[in-house]
């Protein structure tokens, strides 16, 4: 087959997708990745073969211009998919349809249509049986329709995008047809019909969607297909530097809050100075990742604290005895796979949710942004170090995950699914 991934020019959404890619091109599948031109680098780094469409979208570069956004656009990252925090009974059709009103122009169109044309265009020359695609590339479900291949959602994250679609078309049925307004399927609906192609729901979630976790931290969809993968955690280009390679003396705690505070917001968004004092107080050898710019404001630091500007996770955390993240998936996905205890400071989108769920199963605990304390996160981690639950809890995440076929055993699975389409 030929099999199309499509991101936006997102790096760590990209990055989710590569295990699955290598498995296909290693079953004999022809691959190719299509992204705007700045990601091409980071594609052929991870040594597949990218097709640049369109140009580079200008979400991010905005946020540069106007400063003043960033807070807003933080915010709104999270609206109207903070609706899967609150019971469903109190989610308003409003809420849900005045959110849609606002993330359909200045994020999903902003970073699609960029890129839409070129990728048509590309698709109707190379002709891929399947399309698999980065859950906001919207583009890619157009594309796919527009040559009649198959096209697949891969989840970076829990599926808040189909959670809260579900939602909004379940309330969406029961008005009069003259109230009825879905601005993600009328934006849809034009860029579709300009490339010959009618709208479609599926265009909103793919013919299915490849989920990367467990059972226990999913967030499945009523109406929806989905075929399990086990995540395996890609960092991109990484060195495993000498002093990982011999055990740690004394319980190991890992400190990360990922890159796109730091990358795209202008700084992180807690305190990390107060985070590594409270945390270099306990007896224990503190790995903290911290972004270089962030990195001098932390003064000297104790003999127990070791500050690294990037350690790749999937070697750094196989060796830690806990981890102190922002709720990324990725470094949930990375802990579950380790079978680390963690600690989450969750402020939005999907880390909420993991949050809650990872206290829920017993694998670590979670503390709201604005309840953090110095002292409130150094007596959560000296728990996970010391109550054997804890433990526990991560590791029957862990087998849980372990029991979800890796991508290499996924492969026949995804080929079945796609003869099933393209009959």
């Amino acid at each position: 087959m030929r099999i199309l991934f499509v991101s936006r020019a997102e790096r760590t959404h990209f990055l989710s997708m590569v295990p699955l890619a290598w498995a296909l091109r290693t079953a004999g599948h022809e691959v190719r990745v299509a992204s705007q031109p700045e990601l091409v680098d980071v594609v052929t780094t991870a040594g597949l073969s990218a097709v640049p469409v369109g140009r580079d979208h200008d979400f991010w570069r905005l946020l540069d211009v106007f400063p003043a956004r960033q807070h807003k656009a933080r915010a709104g990252q999270s609206v109207p998919f903070d609706a899967v925090d609150l019971p469903e009974e109190e989610v308003s059709w409003e809420y849900l349809r005045d959110g849609y009103r606002k993330v359909v122009p200045w994020w999903f169109r902003l970073v699609n249509e960029p890129m839409v044309d070129d990728l048509v265009d590309f698709c109707r020359a190379w002709r891929p049986d399947l399309v698999i695609w980065e859950p906001g590339t919207f583009a890619a479900p157009i594309a796919a329709e527009a040559v009649g291949a198959a096209h697949a959602r891969i989840t970076c994250g829990a599926d808040l995008y189909g959670w809260v679609r579900r939602m909004f078309t379940d309330r969406l049925g029961q008005l009069p047809e003259q109230d009825r307004e879905d601005p993600l399927a009328d934006w849809l609906s034009r860029v579709a019909e300009r490339h010959g192609v009618a709208f479609d729901e599926t265009m909103t979630h793919g013919h299915f969607t490849i989920d990367q976790l467990p059972p226990s931290l999913r967030l499945e969809t009523r109406g929806l297909r989905y075929l399990a993968m086990r995540h395996i955690p890609y960092n991109g280009r990484s060195v495993t530097p000498p002093w990982l390679w011999a055990p740690p003396e004394r319980p190991r705690v890992c400190l990360t809050l990922g890159l796109t505070d730091s990358e795209r917001f202008g700084g992180y968004s807690v305190s990390v100075g107060e985070l590594v004092e409270s945390l270099a107080e306990l007896d224990a050898e503190i790995v903290a990742t911290v972004a270089e710019k962030e990195q001098d404001a932390l003064g000297t630091l104790p003999d127990n604290v070791r500050v690294e500007s990037f350690v790749p996770l999937h070697a750094l955390l196989p060796h830690c005895d806990a981890v102190v993240h922002h709720g990324g998936w990725g470094t949930v996905c990375s802990a579950v796979a380790s079978g680390v205890p963690q600690i989450l400071v969750p402020q939005e989108f999907d880390a909420p949710y993991f949050g809650r769920r990872v206290s829920a199963l017993g694998a670590g605990e979670h503390i709201a942004p604005d309840a953090l304390t110095a002292e409130g996160i150094g007596a959560a981690v000296d728990r996970l170090l010391n109550l054997e639950r804890y433990r526990a809890g991560a590791d029957r995440l862990r087998s849980e995950a372990e029991r979800m076929p890796a991508p290499n055993r996924f492969v026949p699975v995804l080929e079945e699914a796609v003869a099933r389409y393209l009959r």
